[in-house]
């Protein structure tokens, strides 16, 4: 769990990822989630529901070292784009920022301050739904091919994605469940849409890279947030 930890936050020290890191994903995602809900309900009761809104998405970024926002930024430059599939990757592989990725980070982070703004504090549904991407995530980095040749992502890419994937859904239902129906439905929501990108980056790029799993999970993450604030 620790190397899991050290790849998907800036804690846990410096360790190599290998294989057995992907199984710890969906937990580690549970451990970031809940502890954003518990910024969350502290926040609400100091602040305003906007203040405190946009407390927990900057601890977010703080807490993941903004390592999934910039592939996010990265995804978007290169998959939205008209480009060949060698092209977007040297894209995606640049330090420049495009407009594409400006558009999608501005946008993502207005949805996901906006939903939580909306609602009162829940632990569950945090916990759930950032369960819930690190799972798509690491079913992703599994099944689907790795698109470059060598990367970060090569060192744990494939293997038996079956029981990562039921074991992170089932911790990620459950936790939601604490929340509501409500925050359940927002869980399949966010699988769905991380699922989306996976498959729109296979028939881009031939297969996925850590931006595009980075992209992935906060595209679950919004998703699931906003299909909340929605049934609130």
């Amino acid at each position: 769990m620790r190397a899991a930890l050290a790849f998907l936050t800036p804690l846990g020290g410096a360790r190599p990822p290998d294989r057995r890191t992907l199984s710890w994903f969906p937990l580690t995602g549970a451990l970031i989630g809940a502890a954003l809900g518990g910024v969350w309900w502290g926040a609400e009761r100091l602040w305003p529901p906007v203040v405190a809104a946009a407390i927990v998405v900057a601890a977010d970024l703080a807490v993941t070292g903004m390592l999934h926002l910039d592939g996010l930024v990265d995804s978007a430059d290169g998959l939205l784009g008209h480009l060949p599939r060698e092209r977007r990757l040297a894209v995606m592989a640049e330090p420049a920022i495009g407009a594409f990725g400006v558009a999608t980070a501005v946008v993502v982070l207005l949805l996901r301050f906006s939903a939580l703004a909306s609602m009162q504090p829940r632990l569950g549904l945090l916990a759930g739904l950032w369960c819930a991407s690190r799972t798509v995530m690491a079913v992703a980095a599994r099944a689907v091919p790795y698109a470059r040749t060598e990367g970060l992502v090569s060192a744990f890419a494939g293997g038996n994605w079956r029981p990562v994937a039921l074991g992170g859904t089932a911790v990620a239902v459950a936790l939601a469940a604490l929340a509501g129906v409500s925050a359940v439905a927002a869980v399949a929501a966010a699988m769905a849409a991380a699922t989306a990108v996976v498959v729109g980056a296979r028939s881009r790029l031939g297969g996925v890279t850590g931006d595009v799993l980075g992209a992935a999970g906060m595209v679950a993450e919004t998703a699931g947030l906003v299909t909340a604030a929605g049934q609130w």
